[in-house]
This record gives structure tokens, sequence and C-alpha cells, in this order.
């Protein structure tokens, strides 16, 4: 298989979904991870341009842990993400005709942010226009409608999954990939008092016991004409 998922900032693929895209990469997936924001209003202290340039790299190194092909970054700057960015649409759209891929998991479509939101449309949009031959930019159109799941909302607020992913054997490299964004963990320990490690592996064990195992990561799928399959694509 070859999967891809698109987060907005850097770590927010870690935080919901990086279990899952181990166990693909334990199972033998070709895996990409896309960032839409570089994050580089992130910080209360260091500034925009050499926190998206240290983002940039704690994306790579979380990267390596999970094993994954590529880290692609469309270098948005954060609260910029805007579905109707046709110069976006058009880059992610290449993505998706790099990879090809067999799903995309991308953020639910009703978040806490703005940004997190129109990642999410950006993806519908984008895997759509990846099909239209006339529009290519880089890359020979991809001629399949990939099916999507969205993935969790930070500490499930509102969302309800239909599917579950078993990350029991993932976790710690879930944990471990989420630790190379030390910007922000760091951060978030100094500024707001959040072990943000510790409230992420709790998430992931309060999913667990709702579907009988220890650790779990939770989806819904988009179902819309012509995106539902019958081929089972969570590992």
């Amino acid at each position: 298989m070859n999967v891809l998922a698109v987060g907005c900032h850097p770590d927010d693929l870690e935080i919901a979904c990086g279990g899952t895209l181990a166990k693909y990469v334990d199972q033998g997936a070709d895996v990409y991870m896309c960032h839409a924001a570089n994050g580089n209003m992130g910080h209360v202290e260091i500034l925009p341009e050499p926190l998206a340039k240290l983002r940039a790299v704690e994306s790579e190194c979380a990267g390596e842990v999970l094993g994954v092909k590529k880290v692609f970054n469309l270098d948005i700057g954060d609260i910029l993400v805007n579905r109707f960015d046709y110069e976006a649409v058009d880059a992610l759209a290449d993505v998706v005709r790099f990879v090809k891929p067999d799903v995309i998991i991308t953020h639910n479509d009703m978040d806490y942010m703005q940004d997190h939101i129109e990642t999410s449309r950006l993806v519908f949009n984008s895997s759509f226009i990846a099909t239209l031959a006339h529009k290519s930019v880089k890359y020979a159109a991809f001629n399949e409608f990939v099916p999507i799941y969205f993935m969790d909302t930070l500490a499930g607020v509102d969302f309800i999954p239909t599917h579950y992913v078993d990350v029991t054997k993932q976790i710690d490299r879930k944990l471990q990939a989420l630790a190379c964004h030390e910007s922000q963990i760091k951060w978030m320990m100094e500024h707001d008092g959040i072990d943000f490690l510790d409230m992420v592996r709790t998430c992931s064990r309060y999913r667990g016991y709702q579907c009988g195992v220890t650790y779990a990561e939770g989806y819904r799928p988009c179902t819309v004409y012509p995106r539902m399959t019958t081929k089972q694509l969570l590992p």
C-alpha cells in the first residue's frame, strides 16, 4: 500500500495517527507524511522564521522514527491555510500524484481551529483535482478517487470514531516521534504546565478502552461519493 497522511502543523500527525503510520510501516506499506503549515507561530519566544526552520527539522526527525518514506512540507504560514489558495491546492495535488495513495488520512472536517479545518478541505479538494488530466502541475493525473479517513481531534473532543487501529505495539514509537518536536513539548510544559506526551498517551489509552485493546487510535471515513470502498484500508 501507499499511504499519505496530511496534517496541518508539524506534530499533528504524530499526535493523532503516529501509531497507525508506524503500524503501516511495520506491515510493509510505503508511508508519506505532509504538513500544510510550517508551525511558525507555535511559540511565544522563538520568532516565526527560525521556528519554521526548527520545526521542519523536527518533523524530519519524527518521520525517521516512524519509518516513513518522505516528509513533505507545503510551508504555509500558520493561520494562513486556505482551501481556496489554489497554489496550495495544486502543490498538494502534486503530492497526491507523486504518492499515488491507496488511502489518505487527515484532520476531521470539524475541529477546534481554522487551520485544521482548512487542511481537511484542502486535502478533499486537492485529491479530487489530482485526477484532472488538464490540471497537472508536475506529474501525470492520478485517476483514483482516494478514500479519506479523518483522524481523531485533540483530546478526542466531539469526535466519535467508527474505526479503531490497535497501536499497542507502536505506542512507544508514536511517543518517541512526538518527542522529536521538542520546541512544542518543552514549550507546553514550561508555558502551560501540560505534559503533552502523557496527554497523548492517555488519549490513546482511552481509545483503547473503547475497542478492547491497550492503546488505539480512532478514525471515521469520509462518506461521500465516490470515496467509499469495500477494502479494509486501515492496518
